[in-house]
């Protein structure tokens, strides 16, 4: 068992080779350098947003942190997780089970004279105090 970083590298979550086949086809082409392995990198990514951790948290065998950020920020300003995501949707049918987030955010107390000021556009419907 090879260890990296004090995790062995069958602790850590690795796309399989049929999970990229299917994804593959959205990445953009490599200009000029080649990139880092993609499998090793993308399975990075999927690592830290799933367990919800910084960047820098994520294990060392999924390569240097700033490379897994830096990929993920370009590709989704290049809208390839959304193309990724949409297809596999797609594919997958319509869902047997919906699920629905119950997560809030709290309005800083400044939020609520952003209406009053009309750099909140109103759509409430409510009648307007004269």
């Amino acid at each position: 068992m090879v260890m990296l970083g004090g995790i062995a590298m069958t602790d850590l979550l690795l796309l399989s080779e049929a999970q990229m086949r299917r994804i593959e086809p959205y990445f953009p082409l490599s200009h000029g350098i080649a990139r880092v392995d993609d499998r090793r990198v993308i399975s990075g990514i999927v690592f830290v947003i799933r367990n919800g951790l910084r960047w820098r948290d994520a294990p060392p065998g999924y390569g240097p942190h700033k490379t897994i950020y830096n990929r993920f920020v370009r590709w989704s300003r290049l809208g390839v997780f959304n193309k990724i995501f949409a297809e596999l949707a797609r594919k997958a049918g319509k869902p047997s089970r919906l699920m629905i987030d119950a997560t809030h955010l709290k309005a800083h107390r400044t939020a609520a004279s952003l209406l009053k000021k009309g750099l909140f556009p109103d759509v409430s419907g409510a009648r307007k105090a004269a």
